[in-house]
């Protein structure tokens, strides 16, 4: 069984308790317009292109085995559907104007290569995040990593949208400490615009864990973007959502960040994230002092 990682992200300290690793896993079934990650959408290996960084010099084109690149000193093309994505116009490249967006592992290979830091874990009340993409759509793969860590002790936690079966949220339960879940909207029309799906699964998942009787930790994640999602409006609703959740133990308000617009820039086979704005301070202040006022663990921002 392999799964497929665009990343290993190792000292985090933003997604769970303590110094963590976090892996990212390919693969999405959502398509936010402010994603972060916009590499990590696609559920297959990608190339990447810094266009700055070339110099035209012909390297990559010269080694690729698939003849899949063509390159003259104004123009660098390639033709996706021939390539296999070996990764030899990578190593070929003397300007590091080339990437990789994914790599397999098996379980054994990624959990060994996480635990290489785990004496950091336990020194800081940290562990392992497993996020996206989507984490949960590579679901085999995922249980097989987060049983592996809890039987080395490690605290485990899954960053998710809950946008999926019940059944692939419901198998990892038992080895997940923490469940790092995104609320990314209330209003169902603007959901589905800004999103690409309609929130009603998403709400219906929420619904299952508040009932559980034995539940992960669970932290919220709010991201808001001005003129999207951060109408004021809609906080109310947002309460009802969030509230009598006991195992919810923390709300954290995000502020739109342009980290996804580069990224998408490089993906040769994707298209260019349109540049968006953070909300007005005085918006975050009024979310912050409405949730606070409903008894809700919001962190401050």
């Amino acid at each position: 069984m392999n799964g497929l990682i665009f990343n290993l992200q190792r000292f985090s300290t933003k997604d769970g308790p303590g110094i963590r690793s976090t892996a990212f896993l390919k693969g999405c079934n959502l398509n936010c317009l402010w994603c972060h990650n916009p590499e990590s959408i696609n559920g297959h290996k990608e190339l990447k292109y810094i266009e700055s960084a070339c110099v035209h010099c012909g390297a990559c084109a010269s080694a690729c085995p698939q003849n899949c690149l063509v390159v003259d000193e104004t123009s660098w093309h390639w033709e996706e559907h021939s390539c296999i994505f070996c990764g030899d116009c990578v190593q070929a490249c003397p300007h590091d104007a080339l990437g990789l967006w994914g790599e397999d592992y098996t379980p054994r290979q990624l959990t060994d290569e996480l635990l290489k830091d785990r004496e950091y874990y336990g020194d800081s009340g940290g562990g392992v995040t497993f996020s996206g993409g989507e984490a949960l759509l590579q679901n085999e793969f995922l249980f097989e990593c987060l049983s592996l860590l809890k039987d080395a002790g490690i605290h485990t936690a899954v960053d998710t949208a809950l946008s999926v079966e019940w059944p692939l949220i419901e198998k990892v339960l038992p080895v997940t400490d923490l469940f790092l879940i995104d609320v990314k909207g209330m209003d169902t029309e603007a959901h589905l615009k800004n999103i690409g799906v309609e929130p009603q699964l998403i709400r219906e998942n929420i619904g299952r864990m508040k009932t559980l009787a034995e539940s992960p930790e669970v932290h919220v994640r709010i991201p808001l973007v001005k003129g999207l999602n951060d109408d004021p409006a809609l906080i109310p609703e947002m309460i009802k959502l969030l509230r009598g959740w006991k195992a919810l133990k923390r709300v954290e308000l995000l502020s739109y960040h342009s980290l996804g617009v580069d990224k998408s820039a490089q993906l040769v086979a994707g298209g260019e994230q349109e540049l968006l704005e953070a909300p007005d301070r005085e918006i975050m202040d009024e979310f912050f002092l409405k949730l606070t006022a409903a008894e809700l663990p919001v962190a401050k921002h």
